[in-house]
């Protein structure tokens, strides 16, 4: 005579806080499901790009949602640690780089929120001996220099097993000095500027610091010639793309984020070598391997201690409902990023157990309920 079933509600007011470089589609992460499981959401974007959030409030405005229901909240460390303080915020979801994540998870977690904090990223990509080399070196290109390297699923080191290095380096390095850098306007730009002067000085000190500690500067960005970029844009922060090789895993550029358009190679002899390399690192986000064995995409996939990989894909971003987060420090907290896990993030569960009085049986019970 018991009925017992779980649901699960909504947290009540939930907040994310999102980086520059995708300023409509990581604020779109959270949001929806946010507001799709009876939330309401405050929206606290990067001061880099504020207007985007702004034009998704107005056309939110605009299809009819309710006052209240999505909110925007300027400003900077300030904004942020007063929704993390305040306590009618429940949970916040955050994305940026480690140092920031880990704080936010700490300080969210000593007033009792829920806190999801995807940080930093040094994501590898392994190429086989026996990988079309071609399309690896496609792959290579794309995930390295799109975006000119400012996302957290950009590949960052590319693991050349065997004799594949000698081939491949020399391809790549044709690739990097001829990429189209200019005004993104521009239909045919492959890469853009660097976000900030400050983020450029940033990524040429890292390129000055591989240098110094002995990798093999094939490419050098720093190098760009401004002159092609298009009209008006002679006094961006115009870098190019630049290749390293022979880089071990001592070396600066390769156990720190970057966040800029530089590749770094690393030689190993065997894929054991390459899966040992990528654990041992810090950071978890994605990885990829192209190769045409079965058996080692199998073992890689399941060895690998990284929260997205890819088999032949060099920016394995989940589709919609499979989530987005990484592994060790690229994830404080316990959910994924949209998807069921996102779901989760975004309610609690409650368990209900009903009883009715023509089924109550008579006398005190001292015990637990049970079925009979």
């Amino acid at each position: 005579g018991i009925d017992n079933w779980t649901m699960r509600q909504p947290l009540g007011v939930v907040a994310g806080v999102t980086p520059f470089n995708f300023p409509v589609m990581v604020p779109m992460w959270m949001f929806p499901l946010a507001i799709a499981a009876g939330n309401t959401f405050i929206l606290k974007p990067s001061p880099l790009d504020p207007g985007a959030s702004l034009l998704l409030a107005d056309l939110l405005k605009q299809a009819g949602l309710p006052d209240g229901v999505f909110n925007v909240v300027q400003g900077g460390k300030e904004s942020v640690e007063a929704l993390l303080d305040h306590p009618d915020v429940k949970a916040l979801s955050f994305v940026g780089s480690t140092p920031i994540a880990n704080l936010i998870y700490e300080r969210g977690a000593r007033h009792g929120k829920r806190i999801q904090a995807l940080g930093g990223a040094k994501n590898h990509m392994v190429v086989m001996p026996d990988a079309d080399l071609d399309k690896a070196v496609d792959a290579l290109i794309g995930a390295a220099y799109g975006s000119a390297g400012e996302r957290c699923m950009a590949i960052s080191v590319a693991v050349l097993v065997g004799d594949v290095a000698d081939k491949g380096v020399p391809q790549v390095a044709e690739r990097a000095r001829s990429l189209k850098v200019k005004n993104g306007m521009e239909l045919d730009a492959e890469m853009g500027p660097i976000v900030t002067a400050q983020a450029h000085q940033r990524i040429t000190g890292y390129i000055d610091k591989g240098v110094s500690e002995g990798a093999d500067l094939v490419v050098d960005g720093r190098d760009f010639d401004a002159a092609g970029t298009g009209e008006g844009c002679a006094g961006g922060f115009w870098m190019g793309g630049t290749l390293f090789d022979h880089v071990t895993p001592e070396m600066t550029i390769y156990k720190e984020e970057i966040f800029g358009p530089v590749l770094v190679c690393v030689r190993v002899p065997d894929i054991a070598t390459a899966i040992q390399l990528i654990n041992d690192h810090e950071f978890g986000n994605g990885v990829s391997c192209f190769t045409e064995s079965g058996s080692v995409a199998r073992e890689f996939g399941r060895r690998i201690q990284v929260g997205m990989v890819g088999i032949n894909v060099p920016i394995p971003v989940p589709m919609a409902w499979h989530g987005f987060g990484g592994w060790k420090r690229s994830l404080f907290g316990d959910t994924h990023a949209y998807g069921e896990e996102g779901v989760r993030f975004y309610t609690k569960q409650k368990s209900i157990m009903q009883r009715w009085s023509d089924s109550i049986h008579a006398g005190t019970e001292f015990a637990m309920p049970t079925h009979k």
